[in-house]
């Protein structure tokens, strides 16, 4: 029905979509649980909103992050239709797994230990990037968060609240910072798109280059990371519409229940220490961790240590952040192991 190139892009297009699809639903809790857990918007506002800001960071901030998980990983060149499929439908299910269950998961890690299997196996795993640049961010970072956050609570937000008891509680001021929330909520989602979507965007992009015979270095391979972005971002909004309500509820008001003034602070820090690894370094960081570090952060300096990390919901996200990941790789190690028993491998 089509040609034969077509025919082979078809299958790894659809999981890549599948894919944004399960990274949408993870990723609206991050972006926009703080607004709903606060009752500013309503669900039915948020997929469009969330849709339209991811793809703007993606079209203008997302280039260094695709370049690293398009040829930072593993060689451009290597990225043939077989591995490009195993790798987005590994993160794919293991994401699919988290969202069902109900807990925001890091898309990033999830396909950085998609990418890290194949990489392996055949012997081509760029181990300066993992170790020196991609682990450590996603250890300091969320640290970085929680950090930035516990020392707002402390000490900017309590001076405030007794220096100016009841600023909040006209409604010109609640209007006020009920638009700083839209704001800085949709901020989030600007810096989703610069470092989620491309999770799918880049192997995708090396992957079409590599068929077209297109040197990875060349502006051409800048035009098709485009084209895969423009392709991929819209099945983010789609994946918030099915998945993101129960996320939000799970993010926004199970760990503690959160003011305007707070989502807002946790939106604004989350979302520029995102962007900043972003555009800076092109690491594919975990949005989902850094907000929940921030909520942590600031339930542990409201409601306490001790009754913050055994709340029920926070070990939960722990398991799922340690097992999605693993599952991912197992998946992708196994599948590309299967791939090579049967000669579909390229490399």
């Amino acid at each position: 029905m089509f040609s034969p190139m077509l025919d082979g892009l078809l299958l790894p297009l659809l999981v890549a979509m599948f894919l944004g699809i399960n990274m949408g639903g993870s990723g609206t809790a991050p972006s926009f649980a703080t607004a709903y857990g606060s009752g500013i918007l309503r669900r039915t506002f948020i997929p469009g909103l969330f849709g339209i800001f991811v793809l703007l960071g993606a079209l203008l901030a997302g280039k260094s992050t695709a370049i690293t998980l398009g040829k930072g990983i593993l060689p451009a060149v290597s990225l043939d239709y077989t591995l490009t499929t195993i790798i987005l439908f590994s993160v794919a299910l293991s994401l699919l797994f988290a969202n069902l269950l109900g807990v925001p998961q890091s898309t990033s890690q999830s396909t950085v230990a998609a990418l890290v299997a194949p990489a392996h196996y055949v012997g081509q795993l760029n181990t300066h990037k993992i170790f020196y640049e991609i682990i450590p961010t996603w250890i300091i970072l969320p640290l970085v968060s929680f950090g930035i956050m516990y020392f707002i609570a402390r000490t900017v937000n309590r001076k405030f609240d007794l220096k100016h008891p009841g600023f909040f509680h006209t409604e010109k001021q609640q209007k006020i910072f009920k638009w700083v929330v839209i704001v800085t909520s949709c901020y989030v989602a600007f810096s989703i798109g610069s470092n989620n979507v491309a999770n799918a965007a880049g192997p995708i992009t090396s992957m079409i280059t590599n068929e077209l015979h297109i040197n990875p270095t060349s502006d051409n391979f800048l035009l098709i990371m485009i084209i895969s972005t423009l392709i991929i971002a819209p099945s983010f909004a789609i994946g918030s519409s099915i998945f993101g309500h129960k996320l939000m509820i799970k993010t926004g008001t199970e760990i503690m229940e959160i003011g305007k003034v707070e989502a807002s602070m946790i939106s604004f820090v989350t979302a520029s220490l995102l962007l900043w690894a972003s555009v800076t370094k092109g690491i594919p960081t975990s949005l989902v961790q850094l907000n929940t570090f921030a909520i942590l952060a600031l339930s542990a300096s409201k409601l306490g240590w001790r009754n913050t990390f055994s709340n029920k919901v926070v070990k939960q996200f722990w398991l799922i952040w340690l097992v999605a990941p693993l599952i991912a790789f197992m998946l992708s190690y196994f599948l590309t192991s299967l791939a090579d028993q049967f000669g579909l491998l390229s490399i």
